[in-house]
């Protein structure tokens, strides 16, 4: 009896190691599938709807997906994440031209879900303050997807304004 109770301590134990990062690989699984997304519709662009707003006060395409960078940034250095050496968050939104727009995007994109990655899940349930608000690590985790997504989802009507289909619809 006392060697089947070792069994199963030992097989719970393996099996919540295995499952011990499900709840970042999930995210960062979405979080790549949507960056993907973004990262392909923004090359579907041209640099003129780029710059393009709906109305006057209201980020442009291109501000718009620089927004989404700098606050990869933002939301990682809440968690404890610094930005790399080089990165100025307070004037992303300032980048202009379609390759520098894209080559900004995937390095704050590749950057955040790397970190998604390394969160260790023993601290999920800490406090954060993300300056906005107090929630856990992983709620903080899930917004980071939230906010992507959020600004997916505006991107495309963008696009769809500028007669561009997103290249996933198609």
């Amino acid at each position: 009896m006392k060697k089947i109770g070792i069994l199963l301590l030992l097989l719970q134990t393996l099996s919540a190691f295995a499952q011990g990062n499900q709840a970042q690989e999930s995210i960062a699984g979405l979080l790549e599938m949507t960056q993907g997304q973004i990262l392909s519709l923004t090359q579907a662009f041209d640099d003129s709807q780029l710059n393009w707003r709906p109305a006057e006060g209201i980020r442009s395409t291109g501000e718009t997906v620089m927004h989404v960078a700098a606050a990869n940034y933002y939301l990682a250095m809440k968690l404890g994440f610094p930005p790399p050496e080089g990165v100025d968050m307070m004037n992303l939104e300032s980048v202009r031209g379609k390759e520098a727009i894209l080559e900004a995007y995937k390095k704050s994109a590749d950057f955040v879900r790397e970190k998604v990655l390394t969160e260790d899940s023993g601290r999920l349930g800490e406090e954060v303050d993300l300056g906005f608000a107090k929630m856990s690590r992983l709620s903080a985790l899930l917004m980071v997807l939230e906010h992507t997504g959020e600004h997916k989802g505006q991107l495309i009507a963008y696009a769809r304004s500028n007669g561009v289909a997103p290249p996933w619809s198609e």
